[in-house]
């Protein structure tokens, strides 16, 4: 199984698929839309969410960054009158070093972020859904912003109206992301932004062909026009998708052939317009057992769908 995963969101669910039987099976394809250099080092959030989860590593109380880090360098570029866009962990700039030197060696991104999965031993296979420099901008009323600008340092507070992605339209879908997708036939949506983390993913080259002959399911990450976490009510009223599970579906409904809506959600089954079936699971995963019972649940669905 495939999953594409944004930095906030699918990561549970990737936690409760780790966490059963079908912890060897599944590949992850991550948006890259939201990277950004900070003091001459690539930082890709959203892939080192999901290395981290997977390593055993990740600080869960705040789903970002290396559980127990220290932010010693920030602090000392601080009192040095340098200041960095992002508050950067000690031991995660480590991972940005890494990668940013395999760069420059001539590796792809691909191929670093591979080796960086070797180094945190991680058996499942991880691959950036690009190499090429993918940039999403925010129009906002403090004028255009780096989303990591508008959700870090801004705090997700300006008003928006409106989302952009620069070189979207030349990105093609990453070589080792490419070769996991011709050889999976089932595609998992996970329930991340679908403008920011889910939208660049579908936005590549080829991307929308190849799923259209995959076995397609969604989740939600909307439950009754609030959001799991993260902007993404704001970002999705700017693009004029309506707030709801359904207005998320709408999105994707040439793709899916399944949809889930959480077992909470007041969108009626009538609202939901296309060629899928809607299933209704708990999709909060407010534990590890919860992330467990919904990883089940899909397996279950997609064995339905097939």
């Amino acid at each position: 199984m495939i999953v594409l995963s944004g930095g906030t969101g699918t990561p549970k669910l990737i936690q409760g698929f780790s966490n059963t039987e079908m912890s060897d099976e599944i590949k992850v394809i991550v948006n890259t839309a939201e990277d950004k250099w900070v003091s001459s080092n690539l930082v890709c959030p959203d892939v080192d969410t999901i290395l981290y989860l997977l390593s055993n590593k990740l600080d869960t109380s705040k789903w970002w960054g290396i559980k127990n880090d220290t932010f010693k360098t920030y602090h000392q570029l601080q009192e040095l009158g340098y200041e960095e866009d992002m508050m950067i962990g000690d031991m995660d700039r480590s991972t940005h070093i890494i990668r940013t030197s395999l760069l420059s060696e001539g590796k792809s991104l691909s191929e670093s972020i591979n080796s960086l999965r070797i180094l945190f031993d991680i058996s499942t296979e991880v691959y950036p859904m690009s190499d090429d420099p993918i940039s999403t901008y925010v129009n906002t009323d403090k004028g255009t912003l780096h989303y990591q600008d508008f959700w870090i340092k801004e705090k997700g507070l300006p008003e928006v109206s409106d989302v952009w992605i620069e070189g979207i339209n030349e990105a093609k879908i990453s070589p080792m992301a490419l070769k996991a997708l011709h050889n999976d036939d089932r595609v998992l949506i996970g329930p991340s932004n679908p403008v920011t983390s889910i939208g660049p993913i579908l936005a590549l080259k080829e991307m929308r062909d190849i799923l259209e002959e995959k076995t397609v399911l969604a989740v939600s990450p909307i439950i009754s026009k609030k959001a799991f976490s993260g902007p993404a009510v704001n970002l999705m009223k700017a693009k004029n998708i309506e707030i709801s599970s359904s207005g998320v579906a709408s999105e994707y409904k040439e793709l899916i052939d399944g949809f889930i809506v959480d077992v909470r959600d007041d969108c009626p089954l009538s609202s939901f317009k296309g060629d899928y079936k809607v299933y209704r699971e708990d999709t909060l995963m407010t534990s590890l057992n919860a992330s467990k019972n919904l990883a089940r649940s899909i397996i279950n669905i997609f064995d339905n769908l097939s």
